[in-house]
């Protein structure tokens, strides 16, 4: 197990919305992992490591007029975070027909009943990026398709795709912790055909998959898109999201000139998530 631990953040932020999208999108953006959204704002985490007295100095909206937004820090050492998550963290059942939930909640009837212990990782389905993307899942095809859940956080979405005939996957991620939870989370759900691979978009070298699943900032996907493009077999599917509705042009643009082409938007509170094909 890693012995990271993480440094906690906690916003109080008023008016809420759209200040807490917009605080949260920044923080994603300056290296903060997982977020939990409270009553009066939100609580970010970041890695210890990657903490400095001076990381909140390029969050925008911190200086914004418009809001006002307080926060205080403290460590957290990751033996504590059961606890913190397994307040805030119910139950969740996407269109009937899934439900993401904690190992101590009870089995529920949908059709796709996935056990996420999410501990420090992003992606239990509460956030409206992982929501579309199951929502993507279940729309399309995946039956015996190889897939690649770039970002994989808690594994749900490649868990997911097993759960609805994909095979082989592979869910990568550069956070051991993730890594960690993943490898937890998969074993937990009886997945056989998901390979959990700890690192970047280096490791995606010779590899080809009908189908793409990135759920991370816009500043990888953009960086990594031509990496994901040359992956993606003739005639397969990328799904992006963990960005904005003004961040789709640049996103778009980069997608079309690695020849992938803009079929379908998903929105779900000023978040998007997009489908393209090769």
């Amino acid at each position: 197990m890693s012995n990271t631990n993480y440094i906690g953040c906690y916003f109080k932020v008023t008016p809420l919305q759209p200040a807490v999208e917009i605080l949260i999108a920044e923080l994603g953006y300056a290296g903060f992992e997982s977020f939990v959204e409270t009553e009066h704002g939100v609580t970010a985490y970041i890695q210890k490591e990657d903490w400095s007295a001076n990381i909140l100095d390029d969050i925008q909206i911190l200086n914004s007029d418009e809001f006002e937004i307080s926060y205080s820090h403290e460590e957290i050492e990751q033996t504590n975070w059961n606890e913190e998550w397994e307040k805030n963290f119910n139950p969740i059942e996407v269109d009937g027909l899934v439900t993401v939930r904690a190992p101590f909640h009870n089995k529920t009837t949908t059709e796709f009943d996935i056990i996420i212990e999410p501990k420090m990782s992003f992606g239990t389905g509460h956030h409206e990026t992982t929501h579309m993307m199951i929502q993507h899942i279940l729309k399309y095809d995946f039956k015996d398709k190889s897939v690649l859940d770039m970002g994989c956080g808690t594994g749900v979405l490649a868990i997911l795709a097993e759960m609805k005939g994909a095979k082989p996957i592979d869910a990568v991620d550069y956070d051991n912790w993730c890594y960690l939870n993943s490898l937890e989370n998969v074993e937990r759900n009886n997945c056989d055909h998901i390979t959990v691979i700890e690192g970047d978009a280096s490791v995606l070298k010779n590899k080809n998959y009908d189908i793409i699943i990135a759920n991370i900032n816009r500043n990888i996907l953009l960086q990594d898109m031509t990496v994901y493009a040359s992956c993606l077999n003739k005639g397969g599917q990328l799904f992006l999201s963990g960005f904005y509705e003004d961040d789709i042009p640049i996103i778009q643009e980069e997608c079309e000139k690695n020849m992938l082409k803009f079929e379908e938007k998903l929105e779900r509170n000023n978040w998007v998530s997009l489908k393209f094909l090769n």
